[in-house]
């Protein structure tokens, strides 16, 4: 079977899948199968019936084995079921079975369009989605909490403003062109798009995507005006003539300033000259700041702009690999203390975040190599599947695919904007984005900013994490050893010798996640399930820490 042989659809209820499927299958002449009504027709029973009769175990083991019949045949377009990309199973089977389309639409869409469905098609059938005071607030968490998985499909189609004939079309055409060139054209579309109540904002990924600046500035909302670049002085003359060049035939007045690059420089002195920098050009709230670099520069931009007029529009432009899977989404941005880094900062949320992965090129290989690190987190503790695409692909991603590279970067980018769309302030679910980071801060600063790239440390830190999970009984032992052989594979250190473990200790006490004086620990029960404890003892904790930082 071709890799593209079949035609897949996923996404959330009530986004067209079932209509589209079954048409698009007509007029391509194609077989259909919607899971949902095979699983119907097996038991007699809605899904809606079976979940509430049997429970979601049963429904799910049921929804697997119809996906599993449907993608072994050829020729064929499948409609899958809302929650089918839950499970780790279904989506390789799914992403190794044909072309998977997402149809996608915004919670505001999906619940207008469900309160539709019901009041034209009543049927004495449980609507769990619109029980309750708040139906429109549990399709945001529900839709939220697969939008990572929703965001990895070949190819995403938002349907909000569509008529039916017109996302069939479009269907079909992405269909056509597939089976013409036998490759995914590339994407228009957002790689992804964080949601708070505070903003909603794209994040794009692709290769030459800074060549699109203007176009994605124009859809972004953002009229053209005054705009100043900050970069650093590695990344300006790499990237900056061809962001000012593309500003101005976008209509904006653009300037550069750059600033040393590392860590010395995101400080409040740092900020500071940059303060005077917008002053001079007496900047007003209408001024457009764009950070051009990786997390240092994303950070310190990202702080003037929350500051400056108490709050100006901020572009995140990441250059990095770090940046583009981790620091330049969620809206963290902050500068360091001398006791301890990004003590001093907020949380202020991009207007738009456009990652161009061709600048990895440019990259020294020690920075690429660590930016694995967050990509590498992020599948450990939400994503198995893509764990696994990390450990059969790491010869060609370390060596840039230009076709692979931008696809996990995106499924990378996905899942830290799915949690940070969930919980923007880490009220909760954002703390298990800082799995690995406890001993990782700790030794950054133990260390001395610069000895320790962010992402390197961040390794030694999940290292640490895996061994303490084992040792609390958290973890298994085979979890553990996968880890550490990943990241070896990936060239990420797994100790950090002659680094003082009393000096790590003092910084992790300062540590943003701790509470009550103990410091919350992320780690992995399995791949894809964190937990949080706050109960570690100090002795096991310093045991590890001797290990994997003995000389």
């Amino acid at each position: 079977m071709a890799k593209y042989d079949n035609l897949i659809l996923i996404g959330f209820s009530f986004t067209g899948k079932s209509h589209v499927g079954r048409e698009s299958a007509r007029r391509l002449g194609l077989a259909f199968v919607d899971t949902d009504e095979a699983i119907e027709a097996r038991s007699a029973q809605t899904p809606q019936e079976l979940f509430a009769q049997d429970g979601e175990g049963r429904f799910r083991e049921m929804e697997s084995a119809v996906l599993q019949e449907a993608c072994s045949q050829s020729a064929i377009v499948i409609s899958t079921g809302g929650g089918a990309v839950l499970d780790p199973f279904n989506r390789r089977l799914m992403a190794a079975a044909g072309l998977v389309v997402c149809l996608d639409a915004r919670p505001e869409t999906i619940h207008r369009r469900l309160q539709r469905h019901v009041t034209l098609n009543p049927r004495p059938v449980a609507r769990p989605l619109l029980q309750g005071d708040d139906p429109l607030g549990r399709i945001r968490a529900l839709k939220a909490s697969r939008q990572a998985f929703y965001d990895a499909a070949d190819i995403k189609l938002e349907t909000d403003d569509l008529e039916a004939e017109q996302t069939i079309a479009l269907v079909m055409e992405a269909w056509q062109a597939v089976q013409a060139t036998g490759r995914v054209p590339p994407t228009t579309a957002p790689a992804c798009r964080v949601t708070t109540s505070a903003a909603s904002y794209p994040i794009y990924v692709g290769w030459g995507e800074l060549e699109r600046l203007p176009e994605r500035l124009q859809e972004a909302g953002l009229a053209p005006g005054p705009a100043t670049v900050i970069s650093d002085d590695r990344v300006a003359p790499l990237y900056a003539p061809l962001v000012l060049r593309r500003l101005a035939q976008g209509g904006f007045t653009g300037q550069l300033v750059t600033v040393p690059a590392g860590e010395a420089s995101k400080t409040l002195e740092g900020a500071s000259r940059l303060y005077d920098h917008l002053v001079s050009r007496r900047a007003e709230r209408g001024h457009l700041v764009l950070s051009l670099g990786g997390g240092m520069v994303g950070d310190l931009a990202g702080f003037v702009a929350a500051t400056y007029m108490r709050g100006v529009s901020l572009v995140c432009l990441p250059t990095s690999l770090l940046a583009m899977v981790d620091s330049a989404i969620g809206g963290k941005v902050a500068v360091n203390h001398p006791q301890g880094k990004n003590l001093i900062g907020a949380f202020y949320q991009p207007r738009l975040v456009l990652a161009d992965v061709e600048t990895l090129s440019s990259l020294p290989r020690r920075e690429l190599v660590e930016g694995w690190a967050e990509t590498l987190k992020h599948a450990l503790i939400q994503d198995p599947a893509l764990l696994l695409d990390l450990e059969e692909q790491a010869d060609r991603l370390l060596a840039l695919d230009p076709e692979l590279t931008p696809a996990i970067i995106r499924r990378s980018a996905a899942i830290k904007a799915a949690v940070v769309s969930q919980d923007e302030r880490e009220a909760a679910l954002r703390l298990v984005l800082n799995y690995g980071h406890t001993v990782g801060h700790g030794l950054e600063a133990a260390a001395g900013y610069g000895r320790y790239l962010h992402g390197e440390a961040v390794a030694v830190g999940m290292v640490a994490a895996g061994r303490i999970g084992v040792a609390a009984g958290v973890t298994t032992r085979e979890l553990a050893q996968r880890q550490e052989a990943l990241l070896a594979r990936y060239g990420l250190p797994v100790r950090a010798e002659g680094v003082a473990i009393q000096r790590v200790l003092e910084a992790m006490a300062l540590d943003k996640k701790a509470r009550d004086q103990s410091l919350r620990w992320v780690l992995l029960q399995a791949a894809g399930v964190p937990v949080i404890r706050d109960d570690i003892a100090l002795d096991t904790v310093t045991a590890i820490l001797r290990e994997i930082l003995a000389p």
